[in-house]
């Protein structure tokens, strides 16, 4: 297996008209969730992945589950709740430019995951152990569940990549910044937005931000730039990469981020050069933005290729 992640995964409910959701009357459904948004992206992109987490035992559940796994994504460790539900997210789409979001997820299924819903055997086996800020958000357990995974991994050689993805519906900063900069400093790839790094940090300087967690775990860090493209550093160099012109935007640029973490993972399972894994995940990061949804604008490997100039496309 080349990446494993896990964390909650949600029944997206998106309005089928602007305004207040008051007024709204009809919702597309489709599924969010950070860590299954990287594992699809990746498993399209022609690498292994599986993904756990804790679902109910109902029709979102199964949605959830179901919807993941035709992706490609191994979903063998998900474990079945009967008492819980799955965690549902309402995007409203009035007053900002990306859409308000309304959490109902609270004492979710995805929520209770605990030390005892980590398979050792499950993480040692992978290349990389892919994580984010959202899990250890969304409980006391699911914390300790993060910090048992990176245990595993770090004693068994998995690489530990790490996304910050601040989610301050959540938790309080101060709280934010105590467990993701830890986490961070354990990680052997980090890759923080510019602004989640100044939130955490209190740096605003990318070349700063890189050499932070360079001086601790990290390998490599990529910050990403939004629009700008990233800047990706390791111990012996630093490259800008500059991101894609996209025409034909979404007001929605939910699933970007996760895209990008999905490139840059699969550029460097591919032992590419910085700048070609920054191309990777900027297209990828970009490609989300084109398409309605936070994962279905993800793209298949050739499809990437063709996107960034690396390959022709055919027409008719």
């Amino acid at each position: 297996m080349d990446v494993v992640t896990f964390g909650e995964s949600m029944v997206v409910f998106n309005p089928d008209i602007n305004g207040p959701l008051r007024h709204v009357h009809n919702f597309t459904k489709s599924l969010g969730g950070a860590e299954s948004n990287v594992a699809t992206a990746i498993a399209k992109l022609n690498h292994t992945v599986g993904w756990f987490s804790k679902v109910s035992d109902d029709e979102f559940g199964r949605f959830v589950r179901d919807a993941i796994r035709a992706e490609g994504v191994d979903t063998s460790r998900v474990t079945i709740d009967k008492e819980r539900s799955t965690g549902l997210l309402f995007k409203e789409h009035y007053q900002r430019s990306n859409p308000n979001v309304y959490y109902y997820r609270k004492d979710s299924a995805a929520s209770t995951i605990s030390v005892d819903d980590i398979d050792e055997e499950y993480i040692k086996q992978a290349k990389i152990l892919h994580l984010t800020g959202i899990t250890p958000a969304l409980s006391e357990s699911a914390r300790k569940a993060v910090y048992k995974a990176i245990e595993i991994a770090k004693n068994n050689g998995v690489l530990v990549s790490f996304d910050p993805n601040i989610r301050l519906k959540l938790w309080t900063i101060e709280e934010a910044k105590k467990v993701l900069v830890d986490i961070a400093n354990k990680a052997d790839i980090v890759m923080p937005g510019l602004d989640e790094a100044e939130l955490l940090l209190g740096l605003t300087d990318k070349d700063e931000v890189c050499d932070y967690f360079l001086g601790k775990e990290a390998k490599i860090v990529a910050v990403k730039l939004g629009a700008e493209g990233c800047y990706i550093k390791n111990k012996e160099e630093g490259v800008n990469v500059s991101g894609y012109n996209v025409s034909d935007l979404i007001q929605d640029t939910a699933g970007a981020g996760d895209g990008f973490a999905a490139g840059f993972l699969s550029g460097y399972l591919e032992n590419l050069s910085l700048k070609e894994i920054g191309e990777y995940a900027n297209g990828v990061g970009a490609m989300a933005t084109l398409v309605q949804g936070d994962m279905e604008g993800y793209p298949y490997y050739d499809q990437l290729l063709e996107f960034i100039g690396k390959k022709q496309g055919i027409e008719r």
